[in-house]
């Protein structure tokens, strides 16, 4: 596995000056339904109300200030998404004053598409799956002349710790955290935040039982390539995983579970019930894991990222209804 190098607490700092000259910190709050249905004090941390409905916007800023800084004469930036790192990169590109390009999947949400149209980003679709997209991308990045932006990297990470600084600091006695694991960024970036601030949190990766790679890549140790059927938890289809940030799994993450797509469903309904905040699928798996381990979580303090709201509104009435 290569390593990969964790942003210190000095380098989130300077990150978060970076962040929040674009938005303001998101709060964290303990919803009393919440709490009662699970059964334990829980903590919400709301990544859903940032500008683009979700936390990848952090490490986007941070990203496209570093590669500035970098590479001044950058043409344009191209990306590969599901959506909330596409709409990451189109608002954070159009801040700096750069061209976006955007791979998509075909049949990807509606509503992200033409979310990242409205930030200013080209988009395209190509390919079945995320892979197909991403690899697509880099042939675009050498025939145009522009930095692919990567799903994972050191800067993004940095980005997205500072919502974990800002949770870990409003609580620092946090007993365990349950992060979705898409491509790793926020994972990294809560391990980051947590050995930044020298914390003894359990920190426990979510991901979709139809998106299994990186559970499995953590139970074998090694990278382990695993189908991807999701429909609802399209921000965790992971089929490869990226290897820098397996290693810093492999060292930091306590245990990765999973949830389906029905789980992610009742968590997604549960959070509306009890917050009346909307989280889309990959949003809610925290909690749908939290929910299904809640009788080993009785006295604990948890922490759970509502890390995302971008969900087309026709597949959010069919959870509300319990078509899904």
């Amino acid at each position: 596995m290569m390593n990969f190098s964790l942003p210190s607490l000095s380098e989130i700092t300077t990150a978060a000056d970076i962040v929040y000259a674009a938005l303001p910190p998101t709060p964290q709050y303990v919803w009393p339904l919440l709490c009662e249905a699970i059964g334990t004090e829980v903590w919400l941390k709301h990544e859903n109300h940032t500008p683009t409905g979700a936390f990848k916007v952090r490490g986007g800023l941070v990203y496209m200030q570093e590669l500035l800084q970098r590479t001044p004469d950058v043409r344009g930036v191209i990306a590969a998404t599901r959506g909330n790192h596409g709409q990451s990169i189109a608002y954070a590109a159009r801040r700096v004053g750069l061209a976006a390009t955007i791979v998509v999947p075909r049949g990807n949400s509606k509503e992200k598409n033409a979310a990242m149209r409205a930030l200013g980003a080209q988009l395209i679709e190509y390919g079945d799956e995320f892979q197909e997209s991403r690899e697509y991308a880099l042939v675009l990045a050498e025939e145009r002349g522009l930095h692919m932006v990567p799903s994972l990297h050191r800067d993004l990470v940095r980005g997205v710790a500072t919502s974990w600084l800002e949770l870990f600091k409003a609580q620092p006695a946090l007993d365990v955290v349950y992060v979705p694991v898409g491509q790793g960024s926020g994972i990294c970036a809560a391990i980051a935040a947590r050995n930044a601030l020298g914390l003894a949190t359990r920190i426990i990766g979510v991901v979709s039982s139809h998106a299994r790679a990186y559970q499995l890549s953590f139970e074998q140790r090694r990278l382990v390539t695993s189908p991807v059927t999701t429909v609802l938890a399209d921000g965790l289809a992971c089929r490869v995983p990226d290897p820098a940030s397996l290693a810093v799994i492999f060292d930091d993450v306590e245990t990765i579970v999973a949830v389906s797509d029905a789980d992610v469903a009742e968590a997604m309904k549960l959070l509306f019930v009890t917050t009346h905040n909307v989280a889309e699928g990959a949003g809610a798996a925290a909690l749908a894991a939290v929910m299904r381990d809640k009788h080993r979580l009785r006295g604990l303090k948890v922490g759970v990222p509502l890390c995302g709201g971008n969900v087309d509104h026709e597949v959010f009435a069919e959870v509300l209804s319990d078509a899904i």
